[in-house]
């Protein structure tokens, strides 16, 4: 027994690199998040996709995801992170990107306390207000009407609920700002400058092993 846990511990003590991605509606952060993974080697874990596959899969905890959803209700912190957590330690890399999450302080501290990680950093995409509105009013065509209010609504509701956790992480000094509103090519030119230091790195390690 006392072997295995040895292992277990071993284990355990290999914590995964996770970087949590907060933007607000329309800043991009998607796109700039497929080409992390494309050129750093990340797996990108996004909260909603999480909850959406597990409300699919028709398991007894997507029903209770998807009648809380229904009911207007807010899915509690722990349903999310038990989420996040079972697909980081299922997946076989060990560096994780944790898109649209945490939403609000109450998700940021309950992943910390839960997981035992606590972020490398926080990349931000900084977009103001009127380049997302004009980028969602884009994408759907003939019903501005309808959205601008949504639009502003959501802005809103980020940047109330996320900009607590982004103070949070900025005293800590791990918040890496990126300025959103810039053309695609031009915001991940200052996402490279974040991730190519790690990426030398690891170039650097793998020579020496060689």
């Amino acid at each position: 027994m006392g072997s295995v846990d040895a292992a277990n511990g071993s284990a355990s003590a290999k914590k995964p690199t996770v970087i949590f991605v907060l933007g607000g509606p329309g800043s991009g952060k998607g796109t700039q998040c497929a080409y992390i993974v494309e050129h750093f080697g990340y797996t990108h874990l996004s909260a909603g996709d999480l909850l959406r596959a597990e409300i699919k899969s028709g398991s007894a905890n997507g029903t209770m995801i998807q009648n809380m959803i229904k009911e207007g209700k807010i899915v509690p912190s722990e349903v999310t992170i038990k989420l996040l957590q079972k697909a980081i330690q299922e997946n076989g890399n060990d560096k994780f990107l944790i898109d649209g999450f945490p939403r609000n302080e109450e998700n940021r501290a309950a992943f910390e306390k839960v997981t035992e990680i606590e972020p490398k950093f926080v990349l931000f995409f900084d977009c103001p207000e009127e380049e997302m509105e004009k980028r969602l009013l884009g994408r759907n065509q003939g019903r501005e009407d309808d959205n601008i209010e949504t639009i502003r609504k959501r802005f809103k509701v980020f940047l109330e609920s996320s900009l607590p956790v982004i103070q949070y992480y900025e005293a800590k000094g791990k918040v890496r700002k990126i300025n959103a509103a810039k053309p695609i090519e031009a915001v991940f030119e200052e996402v490279k400058a974040i991730f190519s230091p790690e990426a030398e790195k690891v170039k650097l390690n793998s020579c020496a092993i060689l």
